[in-house]
């Protein structure tokens, strides 16, 4: 293979794109559009004030751990 020589891959790679699309729509459900607004429904919910990664949860363990090291300072 010369320097010179260009590889074309344009057709390749929407042959492949297009396989990809077909294998995406044969693995799609037939109700995609309800799954989706479920799922989408399920994310708007929301998460509880003690939820993992809430500040009000980060605060009270914070303030925790603060008031167990002052009582043991204070003991």
């Amino acid at each position: 293979m010369d320097a010179e020589d260009q590889i074309d891959i344009r057709a390749r790679l929407r042959a492949h794109n297009a396989r990809q699309l077909k294998i995406a729509q044969l693995n799609m459900p037939d109700d995609w559009q309800a799954e989706l607004r479920a799922l989408i429904q399920a994310e708007r919910i929301p998460p509880s004030i003690l939820a993992r990664g809430s500040d009000t949860r980060l605060f009270l363990e914070s303030f925790a751990i603060f008031f167990v090291a002052t009582m043991m300072f204070l003991i």
